[in-house]
């Protein structure tokens, strides 16, 4: 059995993981946290209930519900507010520190009055998971901010009383709740989208489904269909769930599962997919499968358990912390018991102590990725790329295999017109005039380009999963499969060719073919140049499509891609990613559709399409925006350029730590300058951050290299 627990109130992924070590305490249980959506997915064979451990999570201090409050608003109201205050208090306390002439009476008091809520109200979440891990015999980064911003405040009220014309450092505690606080509201907008594929993956299916019942038809919700139910599908409604056509034909829309954009044609004995949808046709199915044994279940429960997966990767400052935080309390307290126990001055002992919590408060510690993933997410949107978190950036360190789905990813997703054979396309076009098929589109679009006005088509009758038929300028035409024709009895000359790797529409009248027209999706202007650019960062592109091996090698030739895995089912692409992930491999994953969630969310690194489908977005670590496949290799480059900047930014915060500790342990380091110091590490920081607006766009080096195809179909 899996039970799944909504977990509030962590505020890292030390976090996640104490609530998961208690969950597993208990007896028969096995337990995921996963911080990134804040859920905890239990599996358990005993008689273990929710209330047992909903009181196991909540006696480790954190929170365990079906549902909870957004934390999204609470954290922007605290941060508008921080941001109001801070910002005046901040040229007010500079101004008076640094230019005393300009000091008037109660100036002190203005700045305290503007820095006591951003203390203990804007920072409550800080000192709230200070005390609960104190409680739990824990420490986080939260205990530093709590501790560094109160010392500061504490210190500053101190002078305020003690030498009215001395500093203070209440700007430094504004300062360290506001950029903190705003680090938190986009990691938890991040959080608040990444259950989005789950929610849009349940979205898809049929809400209510006609069965056939005695004879009669009748309407329920798509709940009460069970295996062996009958049930009829008109054209233009959703296919309620898994089955097999029993009678009526129609085309069917699968882009939705396969990513293919030609729809497939649905007859006795084939099997269709819930979710999918009826064109142009009344079928009568039989449910093979329902609710959870459905093909989008399964793809649904892929998403969730890939996104599970990923729940353990931890925040770079996170994990400095669990080390820096526990060292810096223990540095603190020893200063000032020595500096007491070897004849030093109680208040000498404590500033010596108190300059070590200021100079270790994490100001820069805790700026270093949340300013650098600002940046770079600001200067990514400009590019047309968006970055979801860090975990997108962790992710990026070690790719060097990038996945790339076809239809809609590499080529544009849309049907055109690759061939002509034989005097035909004019009469094609009047015909398919009346057609909504996106093959019939995509003819009378070419035929309208090159001849104008088309005549005009009578008598026109659709034939589900062989062509259309009609009479043009007099003549009864044909367009279609070879079937439609040979059905019928017409004749096809031994010249008009039906093999090829794109769609084969034969056109003919007075009973035989004529010629044939041929119709690809084609590859996207920036296909070609997007591979060079991936070839010319060491990555590796490998083609992954559904659709069959000599249209992927076509596509794949064009392209400069050298292997391709064709024939490939939605889940079929997820096991292709955790076969390559088994041999060592650091995956990335393109696609656009719904059928690419499973793989976008099992990869190392998922990117999606932005015009692809809800899902896929949802399931993505990178979106893409702009209609340009280059912008894949732009996205990796930002990303590998912001991790480098923030492991930058935290060796210098860290560094800087360890060098000003212990100068301010000797009492070498007032707390004036210990927080002068902090404020200029934090400087240092935000700076390099911003270094991250002038990336561009890289040139793909070398030329494109010579393409072999490798094909492994269905692996």
């Amino acid at each position: 059995m899996t039970i799944e627990l909504e977990i509030g109130g962590m505020t890292c992924a030390a976090c996640a993981t104490r609530v998961e070590r208690k969950l597993n305490k208990v007896d028969g249980v096995e337990a995921t946290v996963n911080y990134a959506t804040e859920r905890a997915s239990v599996r358990t064979s005993s008689d273990v209930d929710v209330e047992t451990l909903v009181r196991v999570v909540t006696n480790a201090g954190y929170t365990a519900s079906a549902v909870r409050a957004d934390p999204v608003k609470t954290l922007w109201r605290r941060l508008i507010v921080a941001v109001v205050l801070m910002v005046p208090l901040g040229d007010l306390s500079l101004a008076m520190t640094f230019l005393p002439q300009l000091r008037f009476p109660g100036w002190q008091w203005i700045c305290l009055a503007l820095a006591v809520p951003v203390v203990f109200w804007c920072a409550l979440p800080f000192h709230r998971a200070a005390v609960k891990n104190a409680l739990h015999g824990g420490t986080t980064m939260d205990t530093l901010v709590s501790l560094g911003v109160l010392v500061a405040f504490g210190w500053s009220v101190f002078t305020v009383f003690a030498h009215p014309d001395g500093g203070s450092y209440l700007e430094v505690a504004a300062g360290v709740t506001t950029f903190l606080l705003a680090g938190r509201y986009f990691e938890a907008r991040a959080k608040r989208a990444a259950g989005n594929a789950m929610r849009e993956l349940s979205m898809l299916g049929a809400k209510d489904v006609t069965v056939i019942r005695g004879g009669a038809e009748e309407l329920v919700p798509v709940g009460r269909l069970q295996a062996g139910d009958v049930f009829v599908v008109r054209p233009g409604e959703k296919i309620a769930t898994d089955g097999v056509v029993e009678a009526g034909h129609s085309d069917v829309d699968t882009s939705m599962v396969s990513g293919e954009p030609v729809p497939v044609a649905a007859e006795a004995g084939t099997a269709v997919i819930g979710g999918t949808i009826s064109l142009s046709g009344r079928i009568v199915v039989r449910a093979t499968k329902v609710g959870s044994g459905t093909q989008l279940a399964q793809m649904s429960r892929l998403v969730e358990q890939a996104q599970t997966a990923k729940a353990n990767v931890q925040r770079l400052a996170d994990r400095v912390a669990s080390v820096f935080v526990p060292a810096v309390l223990v540095l603190a307290a020893v200063t000032a018991v020595l500096w007491l126990t070897t004849g030093g001055a109680t208040v000498d002992a404590v500033k010596a102590g108190l300059s070590v919590l200021i100079i270790a408060c994490p100001c820069a510690l805790g700026l270093a990725t949340p300013t650098a993933l600002l940046v770079a997410t600001g200067r990514g949107a400009q590019l047309g790329i968006l970055i979801r978190g860090p975990h997108a950036l962790e992710a990026v360190r070690d790719v060097d295999t990038v996945l790339l789905d076809k239809t809609g990813t590499v080529t544009t997703g849309r049907m055109h017109v690759s061939g002509v054979s034989g005097d035909v396309l004019r009469i094609a076009g009047a015909l398919e005039s009346a057609s909504e098929h996106s093959v019939g589109r995509a003819i009378t679009a070419t035929a309208t380009a090159e001849h104008g006005d088309l005549p005009e088509v009578a008598a026109f009758q659709a034939l589900p999963g062989l062509g259309a038929t009609g009479v043009v300028e007099g003549r009864t035409v044909l367009a279609g499969r070879a079937l439609a024709f040979t059905e019928r009895g017409w004749d096809i000359p031994v010249d008009v060719r039906t093999d090829s790797a794109d769609t084969v529409v034969l056109v003919g009248w007075d009973g035989a073919a004529h010629g044939i027209i041929t119709l690809r999706d084609k590859p996207k202007p920036s296909a070609a140049d997007a591979i060079r650019l991936l070839r010319a960062r060491g990555l590796n592109a490998v083609l992954v499509t559904g659709d069959n091996e000599t249209t992927a090698r076509a596509v794949a030739a064009k392209v400069g891609i050298d292997e391709v895995h064709a024939g490939v089912r939605p889940e079929e692409k997820a096991d292709l990613v955790r076969r390559l992930q088994d041999q060592g491999q650091s995956v990335a994953f393109v696609g656009d559709g719904i059928n690419d969630a499973p793989a976008l969310a099992t990869a190392d690194l998922g990117m999606a399409i932005g015009t692809g489908t809800d899902v896929a977005l949802a399931a993505a670590d990178v979106i893409i925006v702009r209609d340009d496949l280059t912008a894949v290799a732009d996205a990796i480059s930002l990303s590998r350029r912001t991790l480098r900047t923030i492991r930058g930014n935290l060796a210098w915060a860290f560094g800087y730590n360890l060098a000003a500790l212990p100068v301010a342990a000797f009492g070498l380091l007032n707390p004036l300058v210990a927080g002068a110091a902090m404020a200029l590490s934090s400087v240092f920081v935000v700076s390099n951050s911003l270094r991250l607006r002038r990336f561009g766009r890289e040139p793909a080096t070398g030329s494109r290299p010579t393409t072999q195809v490798r094909t492994s179909i269905g692996r």
